[in-house]
Parts: structure tokens; C-alpha cells; sequence
């Protein structure tokens, strides 16, 4: 376990609580349970909305910490579809940018597909800026309520398979939002790699 405080306003915030990394095809995929904004690292997603406007959740903390330039680079962005990621700066946070991505609402149908797509595009993003480390969210598991199992699956194996694939990013972090999602995605990708090294 890995504890480090950060403070603001006179308050307290673990940045990380739990970490864990495995390597595949000599990058690394990491898991973190903490704080995805106070993470120093090239570029973090923003599980955005439509709109993006930043709300709660994890697009709030960023808002938070960041401060306003972000919400003003989104502003003149405007909206995006699900699926769809852009990128901004990053304000005052540790990171250079921002990717915002858009993942779907349960029950909306093809969610699968629109958050392989928002996975994805993230991803690509990431490859384009050759941005060595990026961390993510679960994706639309907040207030879009996808379930978290689900989740872990189809973000994971789109990062693997992309690594596969692509020079950049060098390193993938998943950043969750205490200790159940923590393990869920830490027995999914267990399983994932599993499978990886029978292949």
C-alpha cells in the first residue's frame, strides 16, 4: 500500500491508497486506488458529458483542482457525442492535459460499443500527442450507473489490445474510486493477463 497525502484549503486528500502495475508487451498497465485529479502523470480523462460541463464526480474533483481554464477550454469546444473524446490543457493540475471522454448512459443501448469507442479514442489521442502516461477513470460508472464488472472488461482489454499495438502511451493507469472498484479491476485484469500468457 502506497499512502501520500496532498492538502489544499487546509484539507486532506490521498492522492493514492492502493497500487498495483503488471507489464505487457514492455508497457505497464497500473491500478491506483485514489484521487485520479492529484495524479502526476501527462494526461488524465475526464469522464465527460455531452455538454462538457464539468459537474461532479470526477469531473468535478478536476474542476476543483484545476481551476477554470479547463471548464472555459470546454466552452469553446462545445459538445461532443458519446463515443467521442477531445483533449484540453490541464489548468492547475499536475498533468499537461486533459482528455475528455464520453461514455455512455446504462441502458441507452450499444453501450458496450460506445465505451470501447470513448476507451479508445482517449487512447488515440494519447498516441497522436505521443503521451507517455495517461490515467483513466471507470467510465460512465457514476451517475451513468454502467456496471462497474462490465466496465473493467471492456477498458482493460481495449487497453491491452491497443498496447499491442501502438509505441504510445508507455504507461496506462486506471485510477478507481474505492476499494470494491479497486478489486474488480484488479481481478479482471488478473484474468485478462491469465489468458495473455496461455496464448
Amino acid at each position: 500500500m502506497e499512502l501520500k497525502l496532498y492538502s489544499q484549503h487546509n484539507r486532506k486528500y490521498y492522492m493514492v491508497v492502493k497500487m498495483k502495475e503488471w507489464i505487457i508487451n514492455g508497457r505497464k498497465i497500473k491500478l491506483v486506488e485514489g484521487n485520479l485529479a492529484l495524479l502526476d502523470v501527462e494526461a488524465v480523462v475526464n469522464a465527460a458529458n455531452k455538454s462538457l460541463i464539468l459537474g461532479g464526480g470526477v469531473a468535478g474533483a478536476i474542476r476543483n483542482f484545476g481551476g477554470h481554464s479547463i471548464q472555459e477550454e470546454c466552452n469553446k469546444i462545445g459538445s461532443i457525442e458519446v463515443g467521442e473524446a477531445v483533449i484540453t490543457g490541464a489548468g492547475n493540475l499536475k498533468s499537461k492535459y486533459v482528455i475528455h471522454a464520453v461514455g455512455p448512459v446504462y441502458g441507452e443501448g450499444d453501450e458496450n460499443k460506445k465505451l470501447t469507442k470513448a476507451t479508445l479514442n482517449s487512447l488515440m489521442i494519447a498516441k497522436k500527442k505521443k503521451i507517455k502516461d495517461i490515467a483513466f477513470p471507470a467510465i460512465s460508472t457514476g451517475i451513468f450507473h454502467f456496471p462497474i464488472r462490465k466496465c473493467s472488461e471492456i477498458m482493460l482489454k481495449t487497453a491491452m489490445d491497443f498496447i499491442e499495438k501502438y509505441d504510445y502511451p508507455k504507461e496506462i493507469i486506471f485510477c478507481l474510486y474505492g476499494d470494491k472498484a479497486y478489486s474488480i479491476f484488479e481481478n479482471t485484469l488478473q484474468k485478462l493477463t491469465a489468458v495473455v500468457s496461455k496464448a
